[in-house]
């Protein structure tokens, strides 16, 4: 059976046609609910059957699973930037970088096992822009977006300046694992974010060092 040509970097700066952007969307979308329903071993066939295309189509788009999980990745980091923009200007500094927290424990949640799956995927993929590097390139936007949400909070004196981004980006991915592991306990991610929270506030004279 005959080839398809190597596609050239100008025809992938090519926009899309109106109805291959609509089976992209409808793919990403079918892929983010069943990546979140079933792990990121889904069913590829079914995933294109619920998006009303043949799997050939979804090949096309993403010639391969891991392709397919960086993007569904992509665009959950997306929402959290996007959701950090819109806390960017919120009255209250403290609870903007909390709701943005509690953001990513949501989304780590729905997307059960993606990263780790991406991460498994990083000693094959090299510079080619694979999972691996989707991975990679979501991490500086990230904390970008979480040291402005902090550095507001500290100003305002509700978060001890002594506070790094890099530490509290760690501390919400052990919170949203544990929530992960204990999905008989709904409440758990509350309850550890809020303690997590108490820790993040200036220490008040005379109260020792917990």
């Amino acid at each position: 059976m005959a080839t398809s040509p190597p596609t050239t970097p100008h025809q992938r700066s090519r926009p899309m046609r109106a109805d291959a952007r609509r089976n992209y969307e409808k793919l990403l979308s079918e892929a983010r609910t069943a990546f979140a329903e079933h792990g990121t071993d889904a069913s590829l066939e079914e995933v294109a059957r619920q998006a009303g295309v043949g799997i050939g189509t979804l090949y096309r788009h993403f010639p391969t699973r891991h392709a397919l999980m960086s993007a569904v990745f992509q665009g959950a980091v997306d929402e959290l930037l996007a959701r950090a923009h819109e806390l960017a200007d919120a009255e209250a500094p403290c609870e903007a970088l909390v709701s943005w927290l509690r953001a990513i424990i949501t989304h780590a949640g729905e997307y059960r096992g993606l990263a780790r799956a991406l991460m498994s995927a990083s000693g094959t993929d090299g510079d080619t822009g694979g999972p691996a590097s989707a991975l990679t390139s979501c991490s500086n936007p990230m904390r970008e977006a979480g040291t402005t949400l902090l550095v507001r909070a500290q100003q305002s004196g509700a978060v001890r300046p002594d506070v790094p981004i890099r530490d509290l980006m760690q501390l919400t991915n052990a919170i949203a694992l544990a929530a992960e592991q204990s999905p008989g306990d709904p409440e758990l991610a509350d309850r550890l974010l809020s303690l997590a929270v108490r820790g993040l506030r200036p220490r008040t004279e005379g109260t020792p060092e917990s």
